[in-house]
């Protein structure tokens, strides 16, 4: 199979289209189709469906667009180790964490970061869900939770604690629950369904205290803890938040101080052909200091 055409291929896969294919690869969108017609006529199969809004993979074309994934995938995580192996903190790193924590607590300690290793060029992606590293989504994770794979490397970053938060503003109007009991009586907003839902456990404000069962509603949902914060300051209701978050970038009030919500612990995660990553090891040791640095 010709190396080129199956680049190409998988340019176009990616991309949905031969002109933004050929934009992708500095082509023209005719030398992009001729390319994958020629690929077509030699594996004599037919690799997409075209039709004016686009191209659709076959079922042909997805299992070659599985197997160039895998290749592409392999091929950049080798490029990664064999730029590791000069000893270098130097290249692009590639990380992902939710959204909230990217954006509260790791974005305003990137600059400190890349101005003591000006040679490594960050990607961050805010994603709630997770990637797949294996796959070369990202290079390295912070997740909300102990991976369960085992080609993963995981160091144990730090324990994240949520507590009850509401604003100054919702308390002079609804009042300030004294119990678990008085939950009843407010307005409750949880972290809706999604990737984080299992950990975060949004429904323990729902049913703590509610009686058997639990019979409470939350007047609103979000699907990030940043949308949860700002639903809090505005006012809206009352949400369990991580501490962090409140100590960094909120005046909102801790309400019922001697209830507890779960606590999250937090992964440093990486794959095992990295462990020996330059770029990463200095990323995670300056994590952990700066982790040691902030009061969670």
């Amino acid at each position: 199979m010709d190396w080129d055409k199956l680049r190409i291929f998988h340019a176009v896969a990616e991309a949905g289209s031969f002109t933004h294919a050929g934009k992708t690869l500095n082509l023209s969108q005719s030398a992009v189709s001729r390319q994958i017609s020629a690929l077509e006529e030699t594996l004599h199969v037919p690799l997409f469906h075209r039709h004016a809004r686009g191209l659709i993979l076959t079922e042909q074309g997805e299992l070659l667009h599985r197997t160039a994934q895998e290749v592409f995938a392999k091929l950049s995580m080798t490029e990664a180790i064999l730029a590791d192996s000069k000893q270098l903190s130097r290249g692009p790193l590639t990380v992902t964490a939710t959204v909230g924590f990217s954006t509260l607590w790791l974005t305003p300690h990137i600059a400190e970061f890349l101005d003591l290793y000006p040679e490594i060029s960050m990607t961050l992606i805010c994603e709630d869900r997770e990637l797949d590293l294996s796959m070369r989504e990202a290079d390295v994770a912070i997740r909300m939770r102990r991976p369960t794979q085992p080609d993963l490397v995981q160091r144990h970053l730090l324990s994240v604690h949520l507590h009850a938060y509401a604003s100054a503003k919702y308390i002079e109007k609804w009042g300030m629950p004294m119990s678990t009991d008085e939950l009843d009586d407010h307005r409750l907003i949880v972290y809706s369904d999604g990737p984080l839902a299992r950990v975060t456990n949004p429904g323990w404000l729902l049913d703590r205290g509610s009686g058997e069962g639990g019979h409470r509603h939350p007047i609103f949902k979000v699907n990030n803890t940043l949308g949860m914060l700002r639903a809090v300051e505005s006012g809206i209701g009352i949400a369990a938040l991580p501490d962090y978050i409140i100590k960094l970038d909120s005046k909102a009030v801790r309400v019922l101080p001697d209830t507890d919500g779960p606590s999250i612990e937090t992964f440093f995660v990486y794959p095992e052909e990295l462990r020996n990553s330059k770029r990463i090891g200095v990323f995670r040791d300056f994590l952990l200091k700066k982790v040691k640095q902030t009061q969670f």
